[in-house]
């Protein structure tokens, strides 16, 4: 197992009831004005909003709102808000939601201090400063609560691009399983397939990373096995619960310690299919794009997919543990081509065009122009 340096400063309050935590947290954190940053309103309708706000309430915190985050947050949403919190004065961000709002939250914390947020994200800015990040979560997919990174769409470019940066770690992050349990199970589903390709990003990096792939291993087969149950009885608590923190996990560090990196080629690729159509769930373009991947990877170098096939899947050839994958995801209602996403054949030019602002992509894959359309029309 190689060297490696673990950090993750995020403190957790799990469980039921949690939230009524949030104001005595903040408080002690010396917060006296946040910026609350939400969705399109679930959380008014769940009772998310409500315990938030008593919350705070009891604990004398002032709150500015800003609302109307999407699936996929844009560039333009982001410098909006940017300026409302100048604005304000706040002293610190509070994301309500999923991944999309906790990543918008990062980015504005951040970028109060740039000249220019999206520097960030091509790196013509180093990110030193951020106000404090506090995050309520309502949808366990993307770990960005118990991480460093954030994830926007430049929609003028059409750039899907991330920075990490560990003055954006949130200060606490509250997880009640309980508030999940109304979802549509298509949402629970993304979120699931979404957080199981966070750990195939690190799983075929290093073979003798034993002790990271013992964890990888299990937390894959939770993943399954939660999701099948809640698409049954989706307030299932035990079930509810154990996915949230599986997901939470799966892009916490923990995953990659000892990875060199992971691969991302995957993540690329989906990054440039949802910039392109933003209706696309990054959870279910990942869906396709994975099995694929590993479909195509495995040609070159079988054995180095095996272990995956085997102790996740339980098969002994990885051809059927590809197949097992997409059965997996098809009983659970979700695409499993390009072409169920809606995709055109005469846009996969486009997509790869998109893909490889970078003469490569991937760690492990170091795919080139020919590996990209090779691998779109399989997933096709």
């Amino acid at each position: 197992m190689e060297s490696f340096s673990f950090y993750n400063p995020t403190k957790v309050q799990f469980g039921v009831g949690m939230i009524r935590k949030l104001g005595s947290e903040m408080m002690n954190a010396g917060v006296k004005h946040c910026l609350l940053i939400a969705g399109r309103g679930s959380i008014k309708q769940n009772g998310v909003y409500n315990q938030v706000m008593e919350s705070l309430s009891g604990c004398s915190i002032s709150v500015s709102e800003v609302w109307g985050v999407q699936a996929n947050p844009t560039l333009n949403k982001v410098k909006e808000i940017i300026s409302f919190a100048k604005e304000k004065q706040v002293d610190a961000i509070l994301a309500v939601g999923g991944g999309s709002v906790i990543d918008t939250a990062k980015s504005v914390a951040a970028g109060v201090y740039l000249n220019d947020v999206w520097n960030a994200f091509t790196d013509v800015e180093k990110i030193t400063q951020a106000l404090p990040i506090f995050t309520v979560l309502t949808i366990s997919a993307s770990g960005s609560e118990l991480n460093s990174n954030a994830v926007i769409t430049n929609t003028d470019k059409l750039q899907k691009w991330s920075f990490t940066s560990q003055h954006v770690f949130p200060k606490v992050t509250f997880i009640d399983p309980t508030v999940q349990c109304s979802l549509p199970f298509k949402l629970t589903a993304n979120g699931a397939i979404d957080a199981m390709s966070h750990i195939m990003e690190y799983y075929f990096s290093n073979n003798k990373a034993l002790s990271t792939l013992c964890i990888n291993d299990a937390l894959l087969k939770n993943i399954v096995k939660m999701t099948d149950i809640l698409q049954h009885n989706p307030s299932d608590l035990v079930a509810r619960s154990n996915l949230a923190w599986s997901a939470s996990l799966a892009l916490s560090g923990i995953t990659g310690i000892g990875m060199r990196g992971g691969d991302w080629a995957c993540h690329q690729i989906e990054h440039a299919i949802s910039a392109l159509h933003p209706d696309i769930a990054h959870g279910e373009g990942l869906g396709v794009i994975f099995p694929a991947w590993v479909e195509y990877m495995s040609e070159k170098n079988p054995s180095l997919f095996l272990r995956w096939a085997k102790n996740v899947w339980g098969e002994d050839k990885v051809a059927l543990g590809v197949r097992r994958a997409r059965d997996k995801i098809d009983s659970w209602g979700m695409a499993t081509s390009l072409r169920d996403l809606g995709i055109k054949e005469n846009e996969l030019s486009e997509i790869a065009k998109l893909i490889m602002h970078d003469s490569e992509v991937g760690g492990i894959s170091k795919f080139r122009s020919h590996d990209i359309e090779a691998l779109l029309m399989l997933a096709y």
